[in-house]
């Protein structure tokens, strides 16, 4: 993949977040590891919503264009999108090591899934199908851990 200026570059290392999506197994997986340790460290709830806000609208922006210059559709290497959709996971919920192990889980399970409306989400073209379907995964992970908070 040829990097056109430094606007692409930029946009490169927040779709990869960092590098993280270069990860030879389980790219995706390892983005949102780099969200856990977000959670484990950012305990303000401002904080957290901050660089949750802020990570879905750089995902937004830079997906579509990583996916043109890589040439693929929904590029492996694009792993910001499962990053915001695991930040999605945990926003205010209270910090705890069940939360954060289960919550890790959920979300790549739900994320793998596909569960209705993600599966028809997926196929839209550009950033609204990369980013989308890890958004729904994260808001019903969110949904299923506050459930869980009220249930137990």
């Amino acid at each position: 993949m040829k990097l056109l200026n430094v606007k692409d570059k930029i946009y490169f290392y927040i779709a990869t977040v960092f590098g993280v999506g270069y990860t030879p197994l389980m790219p995706g997986s390892a983005g949102c590891v780099v969200a856990v340790f977000i959670y484990y460290f950012v305990r303000s709830n401002v904080g957290f919503f901050v660089i949750t806000v802020v990570t879905i609208a750089l995902a937004f922006l830079v997906s579509s264009r990583i996916e043109e210059l890589s040439g693929e559709k929904d590029c492996k290497k694009i792993v910001v999108d499962d990053f915001a959709g695991q930040l999605l996971t945990f926003l205010f919920i209270p910090y705890s090591y069940k939360f954060l192990i289960i919550g890790f889980f959920l979300f790549r399970m739900l994320d793998m899934l596909k569960v209705y409306p993600a599966n028809r989400i997926e196929k839209f073209p550009g950033a609204k199908g990369i980013v989308g379907d890890d958004l729904i995964a994260g808001i019903y992970a969110n949904i299923i851990l506050r459930l869980a908070i009220i249930f137990t």
